[in-house]
């Protein structure tokens, strides 16, 4: 790993994400899923960041020059508008890479969420088919 790195540690159910100084601190959004209060962009020891656990790098193809993404990162410290669908801490560090603001994992939890929606909403309608028809589909 080194300065500018967007990395990420598996968390219970999540993986977390942030950029690496290269001077053995992160930069990410601290917190919780679903803790908004005391949830702000932080510089944290690396150590705090993995919690003991495998960090990984997240590669990106065309990422801005590590100067660069440390700035942006720098440049956010101490905000505090956390938002788990929004604002999180990968679209923090993928904006901060590759200026494009995106949450893979929320995108690929609401696919799931949308598929057993819709999953429900087809049994509720299949219980009103009358019995007689249901053998037809």
């Amino acid at each position: 790993m080194a300065k500018g790195d967007h990395i990420r540690v598996r968390r219970f159910g999540y993986w977390h994400h942030g950029i690496d100084c290269g001077d053995g601190t992160v930069i990410h959004y601290s917190g919780e899923p679903f803790k908004r209060k005391g949830s702000a962009v932080m510089r944290t020891p690396y150590t705090e960041f993995a919690r003991g656990r495998v960090v990984e790098v997240v590669e990106h193809a065309g990422a801005f020059h590590p100067d660069y993404v440390l700035n942006r990162a720098m440049d956010r410290l101490g905000e505090d508008t956390y938002c788990v669908f929004r604002n999180n801490c990968e679209h923090f560090a993928r904006w901060c890479k590759t200026g494009v603001k995106e949450s893979r994992q929320v995108r690929s939890k609401t696919s799931i969420a949308a598929t057993v929606v819709f999953f429900l909403a087809v049994l509720l309608l299949f219980r009103r088919i009358p019995k007689p028809l249901r053998r037809f589909i």
